[in-house]
């Protein structure tokens, strides 16, 4: 692999009580951390949060749309969720190149997922392929 001057994007969100509800809806997640507002004060969390998934969902456009951009798929991730994301909070995703192949479209990218106060909610990294044909049409 070789280096040069990294790229970085970045994305934000609001996250939503809607955003749990497709969730669920897609993947059949129902676990009561994310709906029963009760039970969830009472766990370790203190309250409602949402689906890992909706957090990194995040990472997903952030590469598909800006870095590497259209025609990019993860190959590998490595993701560590470091603290509960709540409805409500403004989450930021970044990505920055860490190395490219010279031999294939395979990129290396830090990846880390903020809220509005700064805390570091998702952290790790991710090998993305993209598509050369895809990639020119879209350059």
């Amino acid at each position: 692999m070789t280096t040069h001057q990294p790229r970085t994007a970045r994305r934000h969100r609001t996250v939503t009580e809607r955003d749990i509800e497709l969730f669920t809806e897609m993947s059949g997640d129902r676990n009561p951390l994310h709906y029963d507002a009760e039970l969830a004060a009472a766990s370790r969390f203190g309250g409602i949060v949402v689906q890992g998934g909706v957090t990194s969902a995040l990472l997903n456009a952030l590469v598909a749309e800006d870095l590497p951009g259209p025609g990019s798929v993860f190959l590998e991730v490595s993701w560590r969720f470091l603290a509960p994301v709540r409805p409500g909070d403004v989450i930021t995703a970044s990505a920055t190149e860490l190395a490219s192949r010279t031999d294939k479209p395979v990129t290396t990218l830090a990846t880390r997922i903020t809220n509005q106060d700064g805390v570091v909610v998702l952290d790790g990294t991710a090998v993305v392929w993209r598509d050369p044909v895809v990639a020119a049409h879209h350059s």
